[in-house]
């Protein structure tokens, strides 16, 4: 027995690929400390003899798993488990991003992946309190520690109060920076609504994940000190990554 963290077998013609439901076992196995907690991975052999299937398949799924960071492959030696420690992220009255994970990365910023002006969902116009098919900014943003990405966020605000608020972002890598050139020198979060899902494939690709992974996923609303609603955002966190803090005041 190699583990026993690995008891389910795969299912052939279920829709999911033999690979990617080894690569769910060995991520959770290690995850829940049954599997690598000498800090090395079984052979190729032992894992494809122990689900039934070639090496070339075991290959791909560990494959998928240096991809995310889960393991990593040293040549002549074997496959090790990455012993980086997930990230704690604070959620709390005062959510900010970099202050979050001080401490735990040297290097913490956040990039502009692009933005548009669009009419308002009704679901968007709610959280901001404006009508809905009014004009709001767009922001999709990435956080990353270390070089490494940690989140993907989509964020939205209320277009004609933030005119040309994409370029502050995009010079200072920071939502409070970038608020504060607007003159919202503080702000508090009134709700946060966290679930996990596996990522879709937008996610997949700029968080550099294989498919079948997991993301934790923050619905936010940040608002001014005196009420009004701010900021309206959706996150997304690799789940292997990042750990989420949720104290009594967020």
């Amino acid at each position: 027995m190699i583990g026993t963290g690995l008891e389910r077998e795969v299912t052939r013609r279920s829709g999911v690929a033999l690979w990617r439901q080894i690569a769910d076992q060995i991520r959770q196995a290690i995850g829940t400390g049954t599997l690598g907690a000498d800090g090395r991975l079984p052979p190729e052999l032992a894992l494809s003899e122990r689900f039934g299937v070639n090496r070339h398949t075991v290959r791909s799924a560990i494959a998928a798993l240096v991809q995310e960071g889960v393991l990593r492959a040293e040549q002549g030696r074997g496959t090790f488990v990455e012993t980086r420690r997930r990230l704690a992220y604070p959620i709390a009255a005062r959510t900010r991003f970099s202050e979050g994970l001080e401490g735990q990365a040297r290097d913490r910023r956040s990039n502009l992946l692009s933005h548009a002006i669009e009419p308002a969902t009704s679901r968007v116009a709610e959280a901001l309190d404006l009508p809905q098919g009014a004009p709001v900014l767009r922001l999709e943003t990435m956080g990353e520690a270390d070089g490494r990405p940690v989140s993907r966020a989509t964020s939205f605000f209320h277009a004609n109060h933030f005119a040309g608020f994409e370029n502050a972002f995009a010079q200072s890598g920071s939502i409070t920076a970038a608020l504060q050139e607007f003159g919202v020198s503080d702000y508090v979060r009134r709700s946060t609504l966290v679930s996990a899902r596996h990522a879709d494939s937008a996610d997949l690709a700029d968080l550099r994940l294989s498919p079948g992974a997991i993301v934790l996923v923050t619905v936010a609303i940040n608002e001014t000190l005196d009420g009004s609603p701010l900021q309206f955002s959706e996150t997304r966190f690799a789940a292997d990554r990042v750990e989420l803090s949720v104290s009594g005041q967020a």
